[in-house]
């Protein structure tokens, strides 16, 4: 290949007039703020993608709000889009949605500007088929009941356990939820807690390694309560293990299984002889607290609802009668965004409240073992027992000092009884006395016709001397 040639004209150029170069000068960047550059972006957004999508894709980590909105993920291998759909929309749904189900979503791109995130607004949601972990979930459950591993009889819960062993996390909020309760319950139960991974590949091995632990040590538990807070489908892959569905059904001692909220569902839950919605409702079956305000609270949540469903369809249906369908839809996702806005702060101020009232608990737990730890009742019941241990060494002491005096003045009587004249008397001897009074120790000292007196062991006699001898 040959080399490019370079061609130039060398034809004389008249020049009549001096030729000046103008240089432009470089342009400034131009300053966006956040608020605006995002605007933009949704404008930009929004009319590259001004008509109604269907986007296929798997659901995970659903999430239903309050105020009847629904967020969730729309997740195709390792891309994902979030998706909301508002309280309207998701009344009309003819079923309920969980993770791992594939969906066709329709409905309108747009950015969440206080997020500054794309997201899916949808209108209409229709199953698409099971997703890879929802199909073999489906397959492992199907092939279990067959096998009649859910249909084995139950091991009965006991009805006023002294201590539950729980295999969770140490960090989860599924263990405050459960310390919470029983706290709030039953005071005195104690809790014993197995750490495990609840999520992840090793989640499993972990989980069965808790309830070998427990099953070898029945003499510290009553029951198990095997517990994990919400999640999407993978993060909950780790209860659908087989492995782990034999060791719960081989478990001596009896198994509570507690694994994210009421929508999920797990192979454990139909393993496990009891299964609670969460956490917290585990804690209170355990503790048998007979409690029905809370259906009181959604029985009413679910009559205001109605009646503002009610109240709000009449006032749409004044609407459309007033105004464009594009301006009522624009004016439908303010609201939306708005609502959006609101749930996002409710969530966080519930958290805030949340861990003020934990930091609060914890701080009045101490003062109450501080204040213990300086109870004077506690005080006088250790100088009370010191007090009776001296009293009864003083009285020991005593009666050993007592003992040895008795025996000092029992040998003392005995020496002194053998060394009285008394004594001497009692075989036989006597003592005589002169007539003087003088004690008579030699015949010659005393004459006839004089008087004696002796003395005996036994009383004494008076004489007068006959005769002298030698």
């Amino acid at each position: 290949m040959e080399a490019p040639q370079l061609l130039f004209d060398l034809a004389p150029v008249a020049v009549t007039a001096p030729v000046v170069a103008r240089v432009e000068q470089p342009r400034e960047p131009v300053v966006y703020t956040v608020r605006r550059l995002i605007a933009e972006i949704r404008s930009h957004v929004e009319g590259a993608y001004a008509g109604i999508l269907s986007v296929e894709g798997e659901i995970s980590n659903c999430r239903p709000a309050a105020s009847g909105h629904l967020y969730f993920t729309l997740k195709d291998g390792d891309a994902q889009l979030p998706v909301v759909m508002f309280r309207r929309a998701a009344g009309l749904l003819g079923f309920r949605l969980r993770d791992g189900m594939a969906v066709e979503v329709r409905g309108r791109i747009s950015v969440y500007e206080s997020r500054g995130q794309l997201q899916l607004i949808a209108e209409t949601l229709r199953p698409r088929g099971e997703g890879a972990l929802q199909a073999a979930f489906e397959q492992l459950k199907r092939r279990l009941k067959a096998e009649g591993l859910f249909d084995r009889p139950k091991r009965e819960l006991p009805a006023f356990p002294q201590c539950v062993g729980i295999v969770t996390s140490p960090t989860g909020a599924a263990l405050r939820d459960i310390i919470n309760v029983v706290r709030r319950r039953h005071a005195r139960l104690n809790l014993l807690v197995y750490p495990a991974v609840v999520q992840g590949p090793g989640c499993a091995a972990s989980v069965m390694k808790g309830l070998r632990w427990f099953n070898a040590h029945p003499d510290r538990v009553d029951l198990i309560v095997v517990a994990r807070g919400g999640g999407s489908l993978e993060d909950l892959a780790g209860f659908n293990d087989e492995g782990l569905a034999r060791a719960i059904a081989a478990s001596k001692l009896p198994v509570v299984a507690a694994i994210g909220h009421e929508i999920d569902h797990t192979i454990a839950d139909f393993v496990a002889d009891l299964r609670a919605p969460t956490p917290s409702a585990a804690a209170e079956l355990v503790t048998a607290a007979q409690h029905r305000i809370e259906e009181r609270v959604l029985a009413l949540e679910r009559r205001v609802r109605r009646a503002g469903e009610f109240h709000l369809l009449r006032a749409r249906q004044r609407l459309q009668r007033l105004s464009a369908d594009q301006v009522l839809a624009r004016l439908r996702d303010a609201i939306g965004l708005r609502e959006q806005r609101v749930d996002e702060l409710r969530m966080r101020l519930e958290t805030a409240v949340e861990r003020r009232l934990r930091n609060r608990v914890t701080k009045v737990a101490g003062l109450e073992a501080r204040l213990r730890r300086h109870d004077p009742t506690l005080r006088v019941a250790v100088a009370t027992r010191r007090l009776e241990a001296l009293e009864a060494r003083l009285q020991r002491v005593a009666g050993e000092i007592a003992g040895r005096r008795r025996v000092r003045v029992s040998q003392a009587a005995g020496r002194l009884e053998a060394l009285s004249p008394l004594a001497v008397l009692g075989r036989g001897y006597a003592i005589v006395y002169a007539q003087d009074g003088s004690i008579l120790r030699d015949a010659s000292a005393t004459e006839a016709n004089k008087r004696i007196r002796a003395r005996l062991a036994k009383g004494g006699v008076r004489a007068t001397i006959t005769e002298i001898e030698g």
